[in-house]
């Protein structure tokens, strides 16, 4: 169990690392809310965004965010791709 709390601690660092450096958020990492929306009123995310998020994603990980519905779904919280990428990053 501390494993997959470690792995998912730094799970959601690359991500925030991401969303921070690759997407030029400015704000802090700890700012930012696991359970926000990426898109919209949340983080305001675009399109273009969602796909600069998962190649740094990608690159950080080695975890590719599959295409479809799957990586869609995974696409709307940090949190939820956090979750995509413990999944994957097991398989």
């Amino acid at each position: 169990m501390r494993t997959d709390l470690t792995r998912r601690k730094e799970l959601l660092g690359h991500v925030r690392d991401v969303l921070i450096t690759d997407l030029r958020l400015d704000v802090d990492p700890d700012q930012i809310d696991p359970d926000v929306s990426l898109y919209g009123t949340g983080l305001g995310l675009d399109s273009v965004d969602a796909i600069d998020l998962a190649v740094g994603v990608q690159k950080r990980t080695g975890v590719r965010i599959p295409d479809g519905a799957r990586g869609h779904v995974a696409l709307r919280s940090v949190n939820a791709l956090v979750d995509l990428l413990m999944e994957l990053g097991d398989g």
